[in-house]
């Protein structure tokens, strides 16, 4: 898994998004990269929004009550819902990505957390500065690539 992920950041730009998505989606990726403060942050606003839409409100709803679970930490809710989400409407994205965001909050990725317990530092840094190309104002990963680049430099000095 670790590994498709790698392939499909480097590819990136020569994929082409999913025909379910909205058409919008692309325009407001790419004015996201040249916008600043508010601007940028009511475009990052408008995309949350398209990916948490679905053609059932009922389903919306369950995906929003899942977020307040997740943010609330209520991860037994949070699963409950998501399993159903995914198992009745598998072409719902957000839903799946809900859930992945969930066992990484738990860590449960396995073979993410395994691969940066084990020093791949390198990889974590192209797949954080693969984000930031797609979203440049995501401040939390750049602190996270500030953390990482200072480890680094710690561990080279002690060798």
């Amino acid at each position: 898994m670790y590994a498709d992920t790698l392939k499909l950041i480097v590819t990136g730009d020569r994929r082409r998004p999913s025909p379910r998505l909205p058409e919008r989606l692309n325009g407001l990726f790419l004015s996201l990269g040249v916008a600043s403060g508010g601007r940028a942050e009511r475009i990052e606003d408008e995309i949350w929004r398209l990916w948490m839409a679905y053609r059932d409100s009922a389903v919306a709803f369950d995906l929003e009550r899942a977020t307040r679970a997740l943010t609330a930490l209520d991860f037994p809710a949070a699963e409950r819902i998501l399993a159903r989400l995914v198992a009745t409407h598998p072409d719902f994205a957000e839903a799946w990505n809900k859930r992945a965001t969930l066992y990484y909050m738990q860590s449960r990725d396995e073979e993410s957390v395994a691969s940066l317990s084990l020093g791949d530092t390198d990889s974590a840094l192209f797949a954080f500065d693969a984000a930031l190309r797609v979203n440049p104002h995501l401040e939390s990963v750049r602190e996270t690539i500030g953390k990482l680049l200072r480890t680094r430099h710690a561990a080279a000095a002690l060798h």
